[in-house]
């Protein structure tokens, strides 16, 4: 029905724009950086070590007095489980081993490393059984991670999303020309460390389900730019005394509106996570929200504008496509 009101032309300058873009990028990305690097990450238990407690919510047992039973600082909110219940999530790191006991204490500081987060859960487990008359089987989960896993976790993350960068440059470079993936992979660079700036900046969790959505994202802004090649690749076949920078503009006002309507559609469910979802749900679904806005504005602003720069190259044959995919008509 949306098409209805769609035009069926569209002759937007894309590439005049282009400096503009090229500006506006560079700014966030030295914003992104300037942030990353003088406020860092807010890192999750996955990457910086802690606990994650769910606890069956009642009428007796809510945020507040789950909050005022903690013997530490901890962080408290609700939640939606898996199964629709209304659940408590309790996230906190290891506590200062003075505030342990005195047999702690006398242990070597590598041993309190180790044993810190295991001894602060079971104080904090105990104290909200004994203040809030809770049960094992209150406590719905009931994850430690060390901080020797945890730092593992976060170099496991970091090598993904390079290798991740590394195979879609490969696959452009195969699938069109080199200048096709030193555009791509610009492009997604680009929507990954502004991503990482917002978050800082933000100072929104960044976990494993971030990492997750930040590959998602790398899928999606590879897609649209994909699509967005293939058109480009055809165009500039077909009109070869055109210029390439009308072929780019081209190309781009013809995929515009399957770009619009795929976003379009996809952020509708995002957003529906994003309210709805709850805490433990919502540092995902924002870095997706905002990927798939950045995601489309680098593929048609950044990659297109690097491959305008580049030049294309029309005596190598593309090559054949085994799997099928066809751009956008």
């Amino acid at each position: 029905m949306l098409l209805r009101y769609w035009p069926e032309s569209t002759k937007i300058k894309f590439m005049s724009l282009r400096m503009g873009g090229a500006l506006l990028s560079l700014l966030m990305i030295t914003a992104s950086i300037y942030f990353l690097a003088m406020r860092g990450l807010n890192l999750g238990v996955d990457f910086a070590g802690g606990t994650v407690m769910e606890i069956q919510q009642t009428e007796t047992v809510t945020v507040e007095t789950v909050r005022a039973a903690m013997p530490y600082t901890a962080e408290v909110n609700s939640a939606v489980g898996t199964d629709a219940r209304a659940i408590i999530v309790v996230k906190f790191g290891a506590a200062d081993p003075s505030k342990l006991g005195d047999e702690f204490t006398t242990l070597k500081p590598e041993a309190q490393a180790e044993r810190a987060q295991q001894v602060t859960n079971d104080i904090v487990k105990e104290t909200l059984m004994e203040k809030l008359g809770l049960t094992d089987q209150d406590f719905l989960r009931d994850d430690s991670v060390g901080p020797k896993v945890s730092g593992e976790l976060f170099r496991s993350g970091i090598l993904a999303l390079v290798v991740a960068l590394a195979l879609m440059l490969a696959y452009i470079w195969f699938r069109f020309e080199w200048q096709f993936s030193v555009g791509a992979v610009a492009a997604l660079a680009h929507d990954v460390i502004i991503t990482l700036g917002v978050f800082s900046l933000l100072q929104l969790e960044f976990n494993l389900t971030t990492i997750a959505a930040l590959l998602t994202i790398i899928g999606y802004s590879m897609n649209d730019t994909v699509v967005v090649f293939d058109r480009v690749r055809e165009e500039r076949r077909k009109y070869k005394k055109m210029p390439d920078r009308q072929v780019i503009d081209q190309s781009l006002n013809m995929t515009l509106s399957r770009t619009l309507l795929t976003s379009g559609t996809t952020l509708l469910a995002l957003f529906a996570i994003f309210f709805l979802g709850g805490p433990v749900l919502r540092g995902m679904s924002f870095a997706l929200i905002w990927g798939i806005f950045i995601g489309t504005y680098s593929s048609i602003f950044i990659a297109s504008s690097i491959v305008l720069s580049l030049g294309m190259d029309l005596n190598k044959k593309p090559a054949e496509d085994v799997t099928g995919f066809q751009g956008v008509r």
